[in-house]
């Protein structure tokens, strides 16, 4: 029996953790919180709660920013590298999106302010672990942190029947694709002996034979787990009822987040631990990134939705991203972590004009509640167009340097027809990006006073079509910065590549 003066106590870095411990004890305030009666309280006090909670873990993110290998923590589970705080970064941003599109949104007063936000902070607090992922374990408990409390967020709008089918269809879909996850990490687990990702590199590098079914059967179901939560084809089809169902804010928060915490443990995964094995599972990976490409562009040419429409666009972008990960080079993780901010940047432009049009329009989420918003409401107008161009990849803006960087990162490991699949990829999109900017600046203009609530009309003194964006400064506030930056990016892209370069130093093998 050991003496209990001989025990040595277990080293914890605070420093490292602080970002996970502002979520978690910012979870618990607002909780508590929501608790307090009064509007005020609901509609106020909790929100900045939650802003608070994640400017805290912003800053902490910053000042554990250090470029370079860094040492895993907790016992080398968890990475504080600047791989994990680039992606992370990115889902906190998007999670301060989402604070400020729900203010006004009649979900929070349904699910509750208190339980709504800190369900997004424990999400939040999901992506974080996910993304600093160092052993399977780590990578299955964030991947279910991160899942669960988007599965109540999606049906959080209870008295809508598309918001409780939309959590439902993401919950059962979920099980599934946690399920194939988890038995592909323990296949891998069983032919490596290992569940940290350096271990199971080195066992890849000498004693398990990379032809081990396995081996090969546990990479290929862990690829299916991943790609599902990516919205990766074949695995996409549960996204465009999910995005379409679920509350427009909630439908921005897991476009951009939960998409950047899923890539940045895929980059660490294939990379860092399954890295000796590209040969076999990058070929298997780049048909999944031009049939991602294909079905994404092609399915979001029908749509009129404009939520179903993203939902396919994002299936595309998946694609995109997947290419930077089939090259398992630095520069391809240096171009998939440029896309990914950008992509967000993108992505919350869009989806704040939705979000602030399906609110007065009688047409809700459909392409018709944009006619003529060129004319009437250029603050929302604007933002969308910018965020549409971007998406295609038109130059001036951050998506066509992002997606220039994925060619060049394609064309230098070897796989130039994936560059050539993002340039058709782009070019198909152009079909229906294209239409919506017609509806705006070209379409006959529609007034809508029947779908504007009594209390709206009260409040901006009478309804004008410019009274979209002055009603709701929080939410085109939200999408002109988005769409700034994407414009900012596309001019000036290297304080991004800067930090798509610190991102890159992360792994040992790219120095």
């Amino acid at each position: 029996m050991i003496p209990f003066a001989e025990v040595e106590a277990p080293k914890i870095d605070y420093q490292g953790l602080a970002p996970l411990f502002a979520l978690i004890g910012g979870a618990c305030v607002v909780l508590l919180a929501g608790l307090l009666r009064g509007r005020s309280v609901q509609r106020v006090l909790v929100p900045a709660l939650t802003l608070i909670a994640l400017g805290a873990t912003i800053g902490l993110t910053v000042w554990n920013w250090e470029p370079g290998v860094r040492e895993p923590i907790i016992e080398g589970a968890l990475a504080i590298d600047t791989l994990a705080l680039g992606f992370a970064m990115i889902c906190y941003v998007a999670g301060v999106a989402a604070v400020l599109l729900s203010l006004r949104s009649d979900i929070v007063r349904e699910a509750g302010a208190g339980e709504y936000f800190a369900l997004l902070l424990g999400s939040l607090a999901g992506m974080t672990v996910l993304a600093g992922a160092e052993n399977l374990v780590t990578l299955f408990v964030g991947f279910e942190l991160l899942s669960i409390p988007l599965y109540v967020m999606c049906a959080a709008a209870v008295r809508r029947e598309r918001s409780l089918e939309a959590g439902l269809k993401y919950l059962i879909v979920g099980s599934v694709s946690s399920a194939t996850l988890l038995y592909g990490l323990a296949l891998i687990y069983g032919a490596t002996g290992s569940t940290d990702f350096g271990a199971i590199a080195s066992a890849l590098d000498g004693a398990v034979s990379l032809g081990d079914p396995l081996l090969l059967t546990g990479i290929a179901l862990t690829m299916v787990g991943l790609a599902f939560k990516v919205s990766a084809a074949p695995f996409h089809q549960w996204t465009p009822d999910v995005y379409q169902g679920a509350p427009t804010p909630v439908t921005a928060f897991m476009a951009v987040a939960t998409k950047a915490a899923a890539f940045a443990v895929i980059l660490r995964l294939f990379v860092e631990a399954l890295g000796v094995t590209q040969s076999d599972w990058g070929p298997a990976l780049a048909v999944i990134a031009v049939t991602t490409i294909v079905v994404g562009n092609v399915g979001a040419i029908v749509q009129s939705s404009l939520k179903r429409m993203l939902a396919w666009s994002a299936v595309a972008q998946a694609g995109y991203l997947i290419v930077g990960v089939v090259v398992g080079t630095r520069l391809g993780l240096q171009a998939t972590a440029f896309y990914m901010a950008v992509y967000g940047l993108m992505n919350i432009a869009a989806f704040a004009v939705i979000v602030a049009r399906e609110r007065v329009s009688e047409h809700g989420d459909d392409i018709r509640s944009l006619e003529g918003l060129g004319r009437a409401s250029p603050a929302l107008a604007w933002p969308m167009t910018i965020a549409m161009l971007a998406l295609a990849g038109f130059p001036a803006t951050a998506g066509f340097i992002g997606k220039f960087y994925l060619i060049d990162a394609a064309v230098a490991g070897d796989y130039a027809w994936l560059g050539i699949a993002i340039v058709v990829g782009s070019m198909l999109s152009l079909v229906y990006y294209l239409r919506v900017l017609a509806v705006m600046w070209m379409g006959d203009y529609e007034v809508e006073v029947a779908s504007i609530p009594p209390r709206r009309l009260k409040a901006v003194g009478g309804w004008s079509p410019e009274a979209d964006a002055r009603a709701q400064p929080e939410v085109a506030g939200v999408a002109i910065v988005a769409a700034a930056a994407t414009i900012f990016f596309g001019i000036v892209p290297s304080p991004l590549f800067d930090l798509a370069n610190d991102v890159g130093s992360a792994l040992a093998g790219f120095l």
